[in-house]
């Protein structure tokens, strides 16, 4: 499985305990940074190789994509006018994307516009892939528009080894940082994205410093800026700081004072819409995903195809090579898309809606077990069709209340309307008739002939 791209952190240390929800420092906000790596970079692996292993029935749609219902969705949105910013290893052009906008490189002198990872371009599959006759993949916003911003990759790092002291954030063995993430962020708010999708995550024990004062800041900087900012929740790993999941809330409780591993920009809640996994075929909570009090919603975060991120390549791809073999596709860093997606489809239908009241809709349409707010799923999942089509009552909906998640609308049965007022009426003019005559016939003069008269 691909995990979600995490930032781990050189940290100081502290006790870990109860934690409450970050305070955001506006003053930390950065306007003026370079769209450039802050040190000089090189380039140390190879790139990664997508792969394709057969194991998809590409004539049918994934259980994800099922899950989503998206052709119903469609009928009231395909997200034109939407601007989806994405943020992450880069998008690599591919002839199912429409226009993909290059916006900037914090890893290398690009413009954003190469994915070394096979991440980025996934994850822009996921949002705005154009269906195509020859297979049953498409993303959810197809007639949205992408910004890419390359900000991390795994087969970077800097040319000058950093000190042992340096607290600023790197991503694991690569490059990039929570630094360049906050940048990231206000760039894409600068360039006029409405959306902005972030499939990664910095994770650190509670209680230690993420030293993210400045992507807070950023967070809220969109916020403020009506630019609702899609997050993932994160996966689980022993390889990053998202090692130890968040134990269940005590009763009544809030789940602040239960979180032991902290992600960020996940924790930025309400500025952020972050995003848990749910098994693809089940719907069940994906034991990868990381729980939180900050989770709002969940999306089908396994059984994903997307783009494939070779240059020049029109195929789809379902796996990547790892060291045992190909690993499947799978992550919060993939259930996040399928909402940013769908927050273009709602942004394009109901333009005169706020961020807040946005994600208000996406939130207060999900479907979840009836237990209100959940930390592995938030309030539920992701429903399409029904944020594009509910009324949204003025009064706070009943969070406790049980709702299945939305199938397939089943095909309308034939219309016999016109059939049976024609019978109708056949038969009302038939009793009308034999009435007449049988009030008629006893009243009747009848001439007998003579044989003479034939």
């Amino acid at each position: 499985m691909i995990s979600t791209v995490v930032l781990t952190l050189t940290l100081s240390g502290a006790p870990a305990g109860a934690i409450t929800p970050p305070t955001v420092n506006s003053s930390a906000l950065v306007r003026s940074a370079p769209v450039a790596p802050p040190e000089p970079t090189e380039q140390r692996t190879l790139c990664a190789k997508p792969l394709v292993t057969g194991s998809h029935d590409i004539s049918k749609p994934t259980a994800a994509q099922k899950m989503m219902n998206l052709p119903e969705a469609w009928r009231f949105s395909r997200g034109k006018g939407q601007k989806v910013a994405v943020i992450d290893t880069g998008v690599t052009p591919h002839p199912r994307l429409g226009r993909v906008a290059g916006g900037g490189d914090y890893v290398s002198s690009g413009t954003g516009l190469a994915d070394c990872d096979a991440h980025g371009t996934l994850v822009a599959g996921i949002i705005a892939a154009r269906p195509s006759s020859r297979d049953a993949f498409a993303g959810v916003a197809p007639e949205s528009s992408l910004i890419s911003i390359r900000q991390s990759s795994g087969a970077y790092s800097a040319k000058d080894r950093r000190s042992a002291d340096d607290t600023d954030p790197t991503v694991g063995s690569g490059y990039g940082s929570v630094r360049t993430l906050a940048n990231a962020v206000v760039r894409a708010v600068d360039l006029g994205a409405t959306v902005i999708n972030i499939s990664e995550v910095a994770c650190a024990p509670a209680g230690d410093r993420l030293n993210d004062a400045s992507l807070g800041a950023a967070v809220k900087y969109a916020y403020d800026r009506d630019v609702v900012v899609v997050v993932a929740a994160g996966n689980l790993s022993q390889n990053s700081g998202c090692q130890q999941q968040n134990a269940e809330p005590t009763p009544g409780g809030t789940g602040w004072g239960s979180v032991s591993t902290v992600a960020s920009p996940a924790w930025f809640t309400p500025y952020v819409l972050a995003v848990g996994s749910v098994d693809a075929g089940t719907g069940a909570p994906s034991g990868f995903s990381l729980h939180g009090p900050w989770v709002a919603v969940a999306a089908p975060g396994t059984d994903i195809v997307s783009l494939d991120s070779t240059r020049g390549s029109s195929k789809l791809v379902d796996a990547q090579q790892g060291r045992d073999g190909p690993v499947p596709i799978g992550g919060t860093s993939f259930a996040t898309p399928y909402v940013a997606g769908t927050v273009a489809l709602v942004r394009s239908r109901y333009p005169e809606l706020s961020a807040k009241e946005v994600m208000a809709r996406i939130v207060r349409t999900a479907h979840g077990p009836g237990t209100g707010h959940d930390t592995a799923i938030g309030y539920g999942v992701l429903d399409p069709v029904a944020a594009l089509t509910n009324q949204i009552p003025r009064d706070t909906p009943d969070a406790a209340q049980p709702r299945a998640i939305a199938a397939p609308t089943p095909e309308a049965p034939p219309d016999h309307t016109a059939r049976n007022v024609a019978m109708i009426g056949t038969g009302v003019c038939a009793a009308l008739i034999a009435a007449v005559l049988a009030i008629a016939l006893p009243h009747r003069r009848v001439t007998r002939l003579d044989p003479d008269e034939f």
